[in-house]
């Protein structure tokens, strides 16, 4: 089956019952016509309604009504057929129909009327159906506390209309957009490379038994600005079977997505998972236990720092029918056993499409569960500094309607918002949008690095790993690497202060970087940067860019820490390697003074190592003042730039 039919089968919970509602409350009551041929018209349609015979049901029920006008058991159950088809329209007639003949015959048709009326929008009509349905003092207290929550729900919808979000959705056009179905769009982090999934009649007619339709992913790329034809993504990840629901990570490396119904599937959906290597796709792996299993896994979404992963589950613990579920990459292809994030997020109903922006803490979803406008609504949550989710945000209305909103994505910059709807005017059936997300609901945005990693010496392009670090938290929020083929990498940055960039690979001294992105408020601020890797060879050096002392101290602040270790960890990996770490000072100061303080300094690291078990033979330490100054020390910046502490290679034998 199609992944999208699965969606909208679980959006839409779509089982016909094989006895109606109505009839299993009325089912030791007399019928109320005395017309036999009615009576047998309408055991007719409740066989052929049995057996789903929707078209054939409803031209009997039609009958019923035509040989006995006020036979109100048959329009009850014809609007019951028609609601669970979501033929509102009609099923509102046929209740209507019912209430008009007896208006206290089955006081539940109000209820349901109310339903259909919220399904198509009119929601001054459900609610006053709602509650002429409470004025009854007969009806079942579970019956009573559904209605008055609805109507909770109702308040909700009615006051977000009266309070409309700014909201413009622009169709992406026709290289995106065509007469068939396209949906489930996502991004890489400088918002210029755009998968989506496409729905479309299968032309190979020897793999007609795999469905009449299929889907496949399809890539775009922004041109100055405007996005370019889409193209298929080809094998291995496209097949005669179906793709869709798909996550690439921030560096456009990673891709994760659902297929369903595949031979070696544990479920009816699974999710997948892909690695680019330069321009080509590695054949797709199913992720496996504990990520997926005999339920359904789906609409999976990779963190920025590629080491967790949400999605959609119906399994086993779930607090609904659907839930939002995460897990942990604890090295490379080992995911931990997932965990429910929890009841702030999922809700008895129905929770799905998660999204995780690339700040990595502001979480977007789809829910019936929480309070909106009547299907499926768009929310938000932000995860705290406390590590937990806060209450979800409904985006609003009109960003929200009475129909089923699904998902959506959320650039880096916090401004674009993408979606796929029905709209009129497009270019036929479901098209992919995007519009400017308003103000409050924008997540912080993510600025991004990207360039090329190559040997200092030869200039060759190398594969090599990264990670950005936040060194307040002492915190990892990205790892990534560059690409094995031509050494390129893509790394998204919060806009956060004190940020850490280590670069690294086997045979090579490691690179250090660090940043203060804090002044990026509106849309991508692309920064690009080269990165050379030294071989380790004698003589040469690396200046520990995130070491970090006291004023005037020879204390090593905390922010220091996930330097230490990673030069730690370059001595450890290499037990024949020699150093001597160095301090250095601006011209401030008298020499004596700066001589001393920077010797200190180098001690400190020295002292560091030492307590962690390297060999004292392998490490030396001193103190140059001022003496070899990289910059200027006429300007702030360039003093800051002599301060600093080094360590240089004596030998790696």
């Amino acid at each position: 089956m199609l992944f999208l039919q699965h969606m909208r089968l679980q959006i839409m919970a779509l089982a016909l019952v094989f006895m109606p509602l109505f009839l299993l409350s009325q089912i030791n009551r007399e019928l109320t016509t005395t017309n036999n041929r009615a009576r047998r018209a309408f055991e007719d349609a409740i066989q052929k309604y049995n057996f789903r015979d929707i078209h054939g049901a409803e031209e009997s029920f039609k009958e019923a009504v035509r040989f006995d006008p006020n036979f109100i058991e048959a329009y009850i159950v014809m609007a019951e057929m028609f609601q669970n088809v979501e033929r509102h329209r009609d099923a509102i007639d046929a209740y209507v129909q019912s209430i008009e003949i007896n208006p206290d015959f089955f006081p539940n048709s109000r209820y349901y009327l109310a339903q259909s009326y919220l399904a198509i929008g009119e929601y001054k009509l459900a609610d006053q159906s709602l509650k002429n349905f409470l004025d009854y003092s007969s009806i079942s207290p579970q019956m009573r506390d559904r209605a008055q929550s609805r109507r909770e729900r109702l308040e909700f919808a009615l006051l977000a209309i009266e309070n409309p979000v700014p909201f413009e959705p622009i169709n992406l056009g026709p290289n995106i957009n065509t007469r068939h179905d396209e949906y489930a769009p996502t991004l890489t982090a400088d918002e210029q490379t755009l998968i989506f999934t496409r729905k479309k009649p299968r032309e190979n007619p020897d793999y007609l038994h795999l469905g009449r339709e299929y889907e496949d992913f399809y890539i775009s790329r922004r041109e100055n600005g405007d996005w370019g034809p889409a193209v298929n993504l080809g094998p291995p990840i496209n097949t005669q079977n179906n793709e869709g629901a798909q996550s690439i990570s921030a560096d456009g490396i990673h891709l994760y997505f659902t297929a369903c119904n595949r031979p070696e599937g544990m479920g009816s959906c699974d999710i997948y998972y892909a690695r680019r290597v330069g321009d080509a796709w590695e054949r797709p792996v199913n992720l496996g236990p504990p990520i997926n299993t005999v339920a359904w896994e789906s609409q999976p979404s990779i963190s920025p720092d590629g080491r967790t992963l949400y999605f959609t589950s119906s399994r086993d613990g779930n607090i609904g029918r659907l839930d939002i579920w995460k897990s942990t990459q604890i090295r490379d292809g080992v995911w931990s056993e997932p965990v429910n994030i929890g009841p702030v997020i999922n809700t008895s109903g129905r929770e799905m499409s998660p999204f995780i922006h690339p700040d990595n803490r502001t979480l977007f979803f789809a829910s019936d569960g929480h309070p909106g406008m009547g299907g499926m609504d768009l929310f938000y949550t932000v995860r705290g500094d406390d590590g937990e989710w806060q209450t979800p945000v409904n985006l609003g209305y009109p960003i929200n309607t009475y129909a089923d909103e699904i998902s959506l994505v959320v650039g880096a910059s916090g401004r674009e918002a993408y979606f796929a709807s029905e709209q009129e005017g497009g270019e036929g059936g479901t098209d992919l949008y995007f519009f400017e997300l308003y103000e409050e609901a924008r997540p912080a945005p993510v600025t991004y690095m990207k360039g090329f990693v190559f040997d200092a010496t030869t200039r060759r392009r190398l594969e090599a790993r990264f990670e950005l670090i936040d060194l307040v938290a002492d915190e990892v929020i990205v790892q990534s690497a560059s690409n094995s083929r031509n050494g390129e990498f893509m790394i998204p940055i919060p806009v956060r202060t004190n940020l850490a960039l280590n670069v690294w690979r086997d045979g090579y001294l490691f690179f250090s970087e660090n940043f203060s992105f804090d002044d990026v408020r509106t849309g991508v601020d692309p920064h690009l940067y080269d990165i050379p890797l030294q071989p380790i060879r004698e003589g040469e050096s690396v200046v520990l860019r995130n070491i970090f002392f006291k004023i005037d101290s020879d204390e090593l602040l905390p922010e220091s820490i996930t330097e230490l270790r990673k030069l730690y960890d370059l001595m450890n990996i290499n037990p024949n390697l020699r150093i001597e770490i160095s301090g250095h000072t601006d011209s401030t100061g008298s020499f004596s003074y700066n001589k001393d303080l920077s010797e200190r300094r180098a001690l400190s690291v020295y002292n560091y190592l030492i307590e962690r078990g390297i060999d004292s033979q392998r490490l030396t330490y001193t103190g140059y003042a001022d003496q070899k100054p990289v910059a200027t020390n006429e300007t702030e910046e360039g003093r800051a730039q002599n301060r600093r502490t080094e360590f240089k290679v004596l030998g790696n034998h």
